[in-house]
């Protein structure tokens, strides 16, 4: 089957607290396992081919879980983003961030300001990180990506929890029980190789059919 020449993945990165809780630590623990995940496969993404990548790092409901947690991802997630930038622009990674702002600390906007500032040059891998999202609120705003063409989803769950809804509509689905902190190099590669194994008729007739 032809490939294409452009592959928009996107991974809804779940798991992150059970990996921890299952090896008796505390779920900071699993978030900061996490990270490492995520510098794990935003480097190996262009090796498979992949041009744009969105993952789903906090959605609007994520607000709900205890206020601890939720000041650790935010903390986190500004650490990352202030040692990860340099890299990511020497990489060739262009990062944006998307969702909602208004609801963020000041720490992180900063961050989140530098390092779009600081990677908006990059060609080699467009990065989207899905922070405060919402794919309803997406819709209703008229704020939309691209399409996917790759749905990964970690945890064992098998559903799109508000991800991407619109951007979604052919997005072939790649479900796997692997824990995110867990997920590497191997597991994207075959979410990919798989993908390109199927026949994406977008309504259509399969290749054998239309002739």
């Amino acid at each position: 089957m032809k490939q294409s020449t452009s592959l928009h993945v996107a991974i809804v990165m779940d798991g992150n607290g059970r990996w921890a809780t299952r090896r008796g630590l505390p779920r900071a623990a699993g978030h900061r396992a996490g990270a490492e995940a995520v510098r794990r496969v935003v480097r190996i993404a262009p090796d498979c081919g992949i041009t744009a990548l969105t993952l789903y790092a906090f959605s609007s409901d994520n607000w709900s879980r205890p206020a601890a947690e939720v000041s650790t991802l935010m903390r986190l997630f500004a650490r990352h983003l202030r040692t990860e930038t340099a890299e990511l622009a020497a990489q060739g990674v262009k990062l944006t961030v998307v969702g909602r702002r208004d609801r963020l600390p000041r720490s992180l906007l900063t961050a989140i300001a530098a390092a779009e500032h600081s990677t908006a040059a990059g060609t080699h891998l467009e990065l989207r990180i899905a922070v405060d999202y919402s794919g309803r609120a997406a819709i209703r705003t008229g704020q939309l990506l691209p399409d996917v063409d790759l749905l990964i989803r970690t945890g064992g769950e098998q559903r799109l929890s508000d991800f991407l809804l619109w951007e979604c509509a052919y997005a072939e689905l790649w479900f796997t029980e692997r824990m995110w902190p867990d997920f590497g190099a191997s597991q994207l590669a075959a979410a990919v190789h798989e993908f390109h194994s199927r026949d994406r008729r977008f309504g259509g007739l399969p290749n054998r059919e239309a002739v």
